[in-house]
């Protein structure tokens, strides 16, 4: 069902953009839907009428199909019912397992055995 009512739900949004933009702005805009590319099918006043009507339809079915989206599928979340906001995820800090990357080399204490040096730098 909410699949069905998704795909109709985009339907109907690509429709609103189409009849939208079909629409004579007050800047002359697309201009598409004016009576000169019309012929004699209609008027004018009737063209305006038409996608003004049709695009108080098509927004109130994107509505009306936002609205049952939301109450199908307010219920349906992964953590069993519950909202992310409830439950933030725990942050827990990484765990030091060795010697950090960037910390000062130690001094070895007399008579200890010097350790090697990394690839690449020279050993004092």
């Amino acid at each position: 069902m909410t699949t069905v009512l998704l795909v109709l739900h985009f339907i109907v949004a690509l429709a609103l953009i189409g009849v939208v933009l079909l629409q004579r702005s007050e800047g002359g805009g697309l201009g598409i839907g004016s009576t000169q590319g019309m012929g004699a099918f209609m008027t004018g006043r009737g063209t305006a009428n038409l996608l003004t009507r049709s695009t108080a339809v098509l927004a109130t079915l994107f509505f009306v199909l936002a609205v049952l989206l939301g109450l199908l599928n307010r219920g349906a979340t992964q953590g069993g019912g519950s909202s992310i906001l409830d439950n933030p995820p725990s942050v827990t800090p990484p765990a030091a397992t060795g010697p950090a990357l960037n910390a000062p080399p130690t001094a070895t204490p007399p008579g200890a055995p010097a350790a090697p040096a990394a690839p690449g730098v020279p050993n004092n």
